[in-house]
């Protein structure tokens, strides 16, 4: 099977086939990864890899492999899988196919950044700071679960930078990841935070070593940094969207701003049965893409999150957090029945409720919504 080209510059060329992604690195380069093997900060690298190891989920047989084998020696059967040499090339492993890999290119005068981005966060997403099931020890890694969700970063610029500038560029670009996962509301898949991350990313970014003089500073404050976390902003998106469907739009829906406190799209119906008539659940049932993407439902919906997530926070003050969250189920109440003129009332129903447990209130509130939605 032939190499299929995804970007070329005079400093760099990118290529895929099958499960391989490569980048072929023109002269010598200044390279900082996280590959297992050359990683760290590295002169004499040549090549970028990063490659499909394993299916999202059920597949576990290259894990024998490198469990018993090491990273490092994983590391040298991808690279003799492309027919690289492995003391020359950088390596990353997701569960993500390459053919969803998102190539942004920006510019700034005669600057030029390429951001390559495979992602997919559906089970593992992470926020820095949720509770970890992975210790590392004398013995090695233990309690290590097999989980599918990685964001790789390709990092390609066509100008020498300083080395303490490129930390800064690595510093910006997992900056410019979190913020993207931002856009789209990416909820942690082990606490009710929005994920910054998730728990197996990896990196790789490369700079000329020679030419005109070295960039100094990848700060946001420069043009140079915006570039930087515009395109790995960009293609990190945009890789969400082909891996997970994670189209903007999609992201507006009730379970996925408010999923994290327990109002799941598997569950709903039945969590619902308590709240609605027998008639009111089925009709429900046979229109919920309509009722659950309704956009003013999903942005009450992702207002209860932001208020429910600043009380967590101690943003609110516990004595305001009851009226706080009534507030913000009201109008997801009367945005639903599509009778806002209502929503004193509706407050006060809601209000008059002796549990304000959030998942309670959400389904409350639906229920109170799509019962009147038709009554007048």
């Amino acid at each position: 099977m032939d190499w299929e080209p995804i970007a070329s510059s005079p400093t760099a060329h990118v290529r895929r086939r099958g499960r391989f992604l490569v980048v072929d690195i023109v002269g010598p380069h200044r390279v900082f990864s996280t590959s297992p093997r050359n990683g760290g900060q590295a002169d004499h690298v040549r090549y970028l890899v990063n490659h499909q190891s394993c299916e999202g989920g059920g597949h576990h047989e290259r894990s024998p492999v490198i469990v018993d084998q090491g990273q490092e020696a994983y590391h040298d059967i991808v690279c003799a899988e492309v027919e690289l040499p492995s003391d020359a090339t950088v390596t990353m492993g997701t569960a993500a196919n390459m053919n969803y890999a998102a190539c942004v290119v920006e510019r700034d005068v005669e600057v030029e950044v390429t951001a390559v981005v495979t992602a997919g966060v559906r089970t593992n997403a992470v926020c820095a700071g949720d509770p970890a099931t992975w210790r590392e020890t004398r013995d090695g890694i233990v309690k290590a679960p097999a989980v599918a969700g990685t964001i790789n970063t390709l990092l390609l610029i066509n100008t020498p930078v300083q080395v303490g500038a490129l930390m800064r560029v690595a510093v910006t670009m997992t900056e410019a990841k979190s913020a993207a996962l931002q856009q789209l509301a990416v909820p942690s898949c082990y606490s009710s935070d929005l994920a910054t991350g998730t728990g197996t990313d990896q990196f790789a970014l490369a700079a000329p070593m020679s030419g005109e003089a070295p960039l100094t500073s990848a700060s946001p404050h420069t043009k140079f940094g915006e570039i930087v976390g515009r395109a790995v902003r960009q293609a990190t998106v945009e890789a969400l969207r082909w891996q997970n469907g994670l189209e903007a739009s999609f992201t507006r829906s009730l379970f996925h701003a408010l999923g994290r406190y327990g109002v799941k799209e598997a569950t709903i119906v039945a969590d619902l049965t308590e709240y609605l008539s027998a008639r009111d659940l089925e009709l429900l049932g046979r229109n919920s893409q309509a009722v659950f993407f309704e956009p003013l439902v999903g942005a009450a919906a992702h207002a209860l999150g932001a208020v429910l997530d600043r009380a967590r926070h101690g943003t609110i003050p516990a004595s305001a957090m009851r009226e706080a969250m009534v507030q913000q189920a009201a109008t997801l109440a009367v945005s639903l029945a599509a009778q806002p003129d209502r929503w004193v009332e509706f407050r006060a129903k809601l209000h008059a409720r002796p549990s304000l447990e959030p998942k309670a209130l959400v389904l409350a509130a639906v229920a109170l919504g799509w019962s009147e939605k038709w009554r007048q």
